[in-house]
């Protein structure tokens, strides 16, 4: 079973991939793997923030004025 990675977790490698990627001086299989590992990676903390949202809206109790 995959152990769910927090959200800081998740971020973290991402800015560390993103650096990779940037650098541009790694093979391209490495840069197509690390660009899916990131588009998982943003998909999670979407997820995760989408989740969030939805917490902070239903501990609101709708008191949206």
């Amino acid at each position: 079973m995959e152990e769910k990675l927090t959200f800081e977790d998740n971020m973290t490698r991402l800015g560390k991939i993103v650096s990779e990627l940037e650098k541009g001086d790694i093979p391209l299989e490495k840069a197509v793997e690390l660009y899916g590992e990131g588009v998982k990676l943003s998909a999670a903390c979407r997820k995760q923030l989408d989740e969030a949202q939805i917490k902070i809206t239903e501990d609101d109790g709708g008191m949206e004025k």
